[in-house]
């Protein structure tokens, strides 16, 4: 997309703004489809850095999420994705979720709510 979707825009800062996590989504970005929740991004770097600590082989990384200049000025340039999955026929991978962040410019289509294969 060239010009990010102002609608799109506005559902990731009403996210931001609430420190919600319970907006689910699913988007069409690079040929993927992913669905899942939303959250705020410092919430989504937190359980990033989280997951990170609790590795012995990626526990180095951990602090590159937890590190902020503070917030940024202007509207979200990016979705943060929690308990999500990437949607592959029948499979969504990994079925447990992971945790994705995309850039609101590349997606090229979007619809609320996420999809279950239950």
């Amino acid at each position: 997309m060239s010009k990010p979707d102002e609608l799109l825009v506005d559902v990731a800062a009403m996210v931001e703004s609430g420190h919600s996590n319970q907006m689910s989504l699913t988007v069409v970005t690079g040929g993927s489809v992913i669905t899942g929740r939303l959250a705020p991004e410092a919430v989504w770097r937190q359980r990033v850095s989280e997951v990170l600590t609790d590795s012995a082989r990626l526990g180095e990384f951990a602090d590159i999420f937890t590190a902020t200049d503070g917030p940024e000025d202007g509207p979200p340039t990016h979705l943060h994705f929690h308990v999500a999955r990437i949607l592959q026929g029948t499979v969504g991978i990994p079925e447990t979720g992971g945790m994705y962040r995309v850039s609101i410019e590349d997606v090229t289509a979007w619809t609320v709510g996420d999809f279950s294969y239950h």
